[in-house]
């Protein structure tokens, strides 16, 4: 049931990529979730950077995976890719996708010391 549930997200994973590209169809766009989790994984990387997260709800733990934008464009914001490491406390501001898998594209992430990283995503119709 495990490896079916990690292949369903990594199907929803690359199809989201892909349409991040080609616009804002698969997210709930003006939709902002707040979640509380624990990093399980940074993915610094190109085209798009990655972080995986636990957010735990009465006991129960769901993990998260949301898109930013490229390395790139994160380091002008104050990204970089020692910014998290499996363990941090993170708030995740998030636009989710309308399948209401936990699934999203980062918006803003508040760090456990306070600070607030953003990506300042330019909405295109």
């Amino acid at each position: 049931m495990k490896t079916f549930l990690r292949g369903a997200l990594f199907v929803a994973l690359m199809s989201t990529s892909a349409l991040a590209h080609h616009g804002n169809a698969a997210f709930d766009v003006g939709k902002t979730l707040e979640l509380k989790g624990t990093v399980t994984e940074w993915i610094w990387a190109n085209p798009h950077c990655w972080l995986k997260f636990d957010v735990t709800t009465n006991g129960k733990a769901v993990n998260w995976v949301v898109e930013a934008t490229n390395s790139a464009d994160l380091m002008e914001r104050g990204w970089s890719r020692l910014l998290f490491k499996p363990g941090d406390s993170v708030t995740v501001a998030l636009e989710p996708v309308k399948s209401g898998a936990p699934v999203g594209r980062v918006r803003s992430i508040t760090l456990a010391n306070g600070k607030v990283v953003g990506t300042n995503y330019i909405q295109r119709p």
